[in-house]
Order: structure tokens, then sequence, then C-alpha cells
């Protein structure tokens, strides 16, 4: 992977204290032309309960299927479903298209929803696999977690120790019911994707996206760890990553990288009063990856960040990195996003269209239109009329959950 950093100000005065972002730019190298991938092994776990009656099923089944047909013979995949009880259709075995397509055609709807024991059986197939290939767990639900392990912390703290155990997690929420904070962050502690199908005629598509990007999987188990150096503090990562702290800074962890992918991490350093003159080291990056592809390989690339102290005169001369400005201002837009949600759920509506309305103009300052113009449509979800409709949340949460991770669009 190639890996850059800028800071959004590279000429520093010397005479003061300052307040700087920091921006890694990790890009995945394309796949050359005829490129051999590893083989995938995927454990595909899907809600039964009785909200899944009908349309949401029968979609979701069809899904199913089209996934089987579209893998390999050497790629591997376990089946599973659930309602309250759990049920290992077909247990992690290469794909043979005619036995999973007859046990699919046998999930029928059933009664509450044991989300924790689906994904734990999903796990417990991947865990014995050998780990020199992608493996990942395909969470699909329509539902709240009511029966098993019902609690947010625990289960994403079972996808992160998953994670770390070289097994990722990918959600798919389906319609209004689901819970979709708990969806996206066992699909961020997990390092995989989050998917939100408002209707079931948005899933084929999901499923076609998460299929596209495993076969282009670049590297996994993507992290960074921020090491401020002395007298330089740490205040803020802007990107919604897992965060842990470790010895000398933080840890970041990414997740996986598609091939082709350019993926950025923000961040904000306090650089104290140095009484000198020149580059400066202020933090160092240790990069930490694991590249897929022929060969499964590790490895740890340290990425050093300095600033040049000049005279005030010369620092007031010298304009911002505007590419680093217009990221932090995505990046704060999509906190404006998490906080209308706060405030509409509090009943504050006329306060969250502020909020929305601030971060859009802020936008539209530095010529970020298209960002500035989403802000102004989800603006639109926010009136109590709009907002009693459970897709709006849910479109908000997931459109800032994706600018938090993804950042800027790409023009």
């Amino acid at each position: 992977m190639q890996a850059s950093v800028r800071l959004d100000h590279q000429l520093l005065s010397f005479e003061g204290e300052h307040e700087v972002h920091a921006m890694l730019e990790l890009s995945a190298p394309a796949l050359p032309d005829g490129a051999a991938r590893p083989p995938l092994r995927l454990a595909l776990v899907l809600d039964r309960s009785g909200s899944m009656t009908g349309e949401k099923l029968a979609v979701a089944k069809r899904c199913a299927a089209w996934l089987v047909a579209r893998l390999r013979p050497v790629d591997e995949l376990a089946l599973v479903d659930y309602d309250d009880r759990v049920r290992l259709l077909a247990p992690l075995a290469a794909v043979r298209e005619g036995p999973l397509r007859a046990a699919i055609a046998g999930i029928h709807p059933g009664g509450s929803t044991n989300l924790s024991g689906g994904w734990l059986k999903g796990l417990e197939q991947l865990r014995g696999a050998p780990g020199d290939a992608p493996r990942k767990v395909l969470l699909l639900t329509d539902g709240l977690a009511n029966v098993g392990v019902v609690d947010h912390g625990s289960l994403v703290g079972l996808a992160a120790n998953a994670r770390e155990a070289g097994v990722g997690t990918t959600t798919i929420g389906f319609g209004a019911d689901f819970d979709e904070e708990l969806l996206t962050a066992m699909s961020d502690a997990g390092g995989g994707k989050a998917h939100y199908a408002a209707t079931p005629d948005e899933a084929p598509a999901i499923f076609a996206d998460e299929l596209e990007g495993l076969t282009r999987l670049a590297a996994q188990n993507v992290s960074v760890e921020i090491r401020p150096l002395a007298g330089v503090r740490m205040l803020e990562v802007l990107n919604d990553y897992p965060l842990v702290e470790v010895p000398g800074g933080v840890q970041v962890t990414i997740g996986d990288a598609y091939a082709g992918e350019r993926r950025r991490v923000v961040f904000a350093l306090q650089v104290p009063h140095l009484a000198a003159l020149g580059v400066t080291p202020v933090a160092e990056l240790v990069l930490r990856y694991v590249s897929m592809g022929e060969s499964i390989e590790q490895h740890t690339v340290t990425i050093p960040i300095a600033a040049n102290l000049v005279s005030a005169e010369e620092a007031a001369a010298a304009g911002p990195d505007l590419e680093v400005q217009e990221e932090v201002l995505v990046l704060k837009a999509a906190r404006a996003r998490d906080e209308a949600v706060r405030l509409a759920d509090a009943g504050q509506h006329d306060a969250a269209d502020r909020v929305m309305g601030e971060a859009a103009y802020d936008l539209r300052g530095h010529g970020l239109e298209d960002e500035a113009g989403a802000l102004d449509e989800l603006r639109e979800l926010l009136p109590p009329a709009a907002y009693a409709d459970p897709a709006s949340k849910k479109r908000m949460h997931y459109e800032s959950n994706l600018r938090k991770r993804r950042g800027k669009r790409e023009r």
C-alpha cells in the first residue's frame, strides 16, 4: 500500500503553539489484469424471524442463491439461519451449488431474533478455517436482537475480538425495524462494511457490491498507530474508526482495503511552542496490514510527520493545504449529522435543522457544493412529519457512518 501524510499547515510559526490537522492517505494498488485472488471463506447468516415473512425473506433467499452461483468451487461457504433458534444449514465447505440452493430453498420464517446466536455460529465455522484467505461473516437482519446476547457493548466487543482473530463482519440491515446503531457498530468493530436496504429491491445491489469488494481485497487488518513525539499532544481522530490506546499513542483500526481504493485518516495534534527554526519532527505513524494476493504477508511501515517552523510573517503568508482542510470540513459535517439525529430524537427539530444548515454553509464556503447539497437533502428529513418515518433516521445514520469512514465524495 502507498501511504503519505500531509498537514493542513506545513509552515508553523516558531513563536507560538498550534493545533494542526494531519491527514494520512492510504492507496491500495489496482489489481493487475488476470491476477489470481485467494479463495474466499464466508459465513452467510440470514435472519428468518417472523418479521422477515413475505417479500423480505424471498429476496434474501434470492440474494443468497445469487451469491452461491457467483462463488468459485475453490471458495468456501457456510450457511446459517436463525430466529429464536439457530440452524447450521451447511457447514463451511467448498461451494457446491446444488446442495446449497436446496438448503436456501428450505428456509422458512419463524419466531424471535437470536442475532447473537446466528452470528456466533457463523464465526464458529470460520474460526477453525486456515487464515491465509479472507474470512468474513455476512450478517443480514431486519429486526432487533431480542434473544441471546442483546447488550450492544457485548456484541460489538465480540465482533472486535473476531476481527483480531482474522474474521471480519459485514452487516446488512433490512427495512425499518432493525437497530442501525448496533449493526454499524458491529461492522465498524469487525472491519467490514455496513449496508442499509430500505426496501427489498435494494438488497441485490448490496450483495453484488459486497462480493465485488471481496474479490478485490488488497489488504486486511489495516491499522495505524499515531504516536506524538515529546511535548506534542494528541487531540482527536475525526474519523469514526475504532480506537485503542497503545504505548505512546493510539491505534486506529481501519479494517479492509480494496484494490484501487483510497482511505484517509484525519487527526488533530497540539504542537507546543518550540524555540527553533526549521523542519521539526512532531509525530510518527506505524502502519500495519496484511497484504492479500498470491502471497499473504504482514507489513509494518513507519511514517514520520514533521512541521516546518518559520517566522510568524512567513507562516502567515503561506496558505493552508486545501485538500486537508476540505477533508476536515467533511468529517465535521458528518458529526453534524449525528448531532442533528440526537436533537431530532429529543424533539428539537428546529435545532437539528440549524446544526445541519450551519454545516452546509461551511461546506459551501469552501466550494464543497456536492457535500452541502447532500446535507440539504437530509435536512428535508428533519421536520417532525418526515422524521416520524424510521427510514429517515436510518438514512441519516448510514450516510454519517459512510462519510466518517470514507470522507469526501469522489468527483
